[in-house]
């Protein structure tokens, strides 16, 4: 017997069990009749017809047969009206996660030109199980909540879960893209010497430098915009064993504080786990972690005996601080910023040597 020429094109998913009921009274076969031409027990056909059993490809090969339906057909058929009974359970579902959904910055992800702006509730649960690139909320909560996570906040703000998450997954999806050379500690190391003296350089050209001297040792380098409801500086986490990722906002918009991010998250790649994901705010005090990155950070840009020398300089002016600075090879703003955390200098004094930073709109 040839196969039929005939395709089935449902303009929506319909049981096999009904295309087959058709079939039979179009023939004048009853179940049992037809059951005995495929070979098959009454009890099957019948459970096939009342949507009880699945069409499987043993029997649509013996219904291709008996009515010469294609097997394939009769397997689309199985399987579109099965997508969609599993389709339905999960629009049922995303309706129960629609406040869930709300709690994340939708909006500013549309902004940003991740997706395109939801037309419902249900669209939005869909879109943003997309983004993160998972299947449902609990896998979300397995992978992105940050019951794993060290991190820690300034006492003045309260950074939402959600937005914490979402600016990690816009890392993610920006690590994806920088081309790395497998992660070499060494190499680092010497990256991080370079990337000192990139301090004083145009800030431009430093940052595109600086990426680049991170790629070559297995580091992501990546400057995110932070997201409202988010008080964080930066964080440090691998995208795998091969590859390190370092994420800043800039939220305090001055080239001294991003800089110190920069190596504050350095020290968390290469003096700390691999399995745990720092995200930090203020860069002070917290664990003994990152009072180790802070130390490592500050003695990095200014190495301990020079910060003695600087820290007890008199007259402590615009000069003296410029002379010392292109001595050691890093920005002035550097050095300001570091007295006026120290509390050797007033928040307000001297700023006018700091570079100031702002996210184009």
């Amino acid at each position: 017997m040839s196969k039929s020429s005939y395709k089935w094109k449902p303009e929506y998913p319909i049981p096999p069990g009904l295309v087959l009921r058709e079939h039979l009274e179009a023939r004048g076969y009853s179940q049992a009749e037809f059951a005995r031409r495929c070979g098959r027990s009454p009890k099957l056909i019948s459970e096939i017809i009342a949507g009880k059993a699945p069409l499987e490809a043993k029997t649509a090969l013996q219904f291709e047969k008996v009515l010469g339906l294609d097997a394939e057909i009769w397997i689309g058929i199985e399987s579109q009206y099965r997508l969609f009974l599993v389709q339905e359970a999960e629009a049922e579902k995303m309706k129960a996660d629609t406040e869930w959904a709300k709690t994340f910055p939708i909006r500013e992800l549309v902004k940003r030109g991740c997706f395109s702006r939801p037309d419902s509730d249900a669209e939005r649960v869909l879109k943003l199980l997309i983004f993160f690139c998972v299947a449902s909320r609990d896998a979300w909560t397995t992978k992105y909540s940050h019951a794993n996570t060290a991190y820690r906040h300034s006492p003045k703000f309260t950074s939402s879960e959600e937005a914490i998450a979402t600016w990690l997954r816009l890392g993610e999806i920006e690590a994806d893209q920088q081309e790395c050379a497998p992660y070499n500690k060494g190499q680092f190391q010497k990256a991080a010497l370079r990337i000192r003296g990139l301090t004083h350089e145009p800030f431009d050209n430093a940052l595109q430098q600086t990426q680049k001297l991170c790629n070559e040792a297995g580091v992501v380098f990546a400057l995110i915009k932070p997201l409202n409801n988010m008080a964080l500086s930066g964080a440090a986490w691998w995208l795998s064993p091969r590859k390190a990722v370092i994420q800043l906002t800039a939220r305090h918009k001055t080239a001294d504080h991003l800089w110190f991010s920069f190596f504050h998250e350095a020290a968390h790649i290469l003096l700390h786990s691999k399995n745990a994901i720092f995200v930090d705010e203020n860069n002070g005090g917290g664990t003994e972690q990152e009072s180790e990155a802070n130390e490592w950070a500050s003695n990095m840009l200014i190495p301990e005996v020079s910060w003695k020398r600087i820290s007890q300089a008199s007259p402590l002016n615009a000069r003296v601080v410029k002379e010392f600075a292109q001595e050691q090879g890093i920005a002035p703003g550097i050095v300001v910023g570091r007295l006026q955390h120290e509390g050797i200098l007033n928040w307000s004094h001297l700023n006018y040597l700091k570079m100031h930073l702002d996210w184009d709109s």
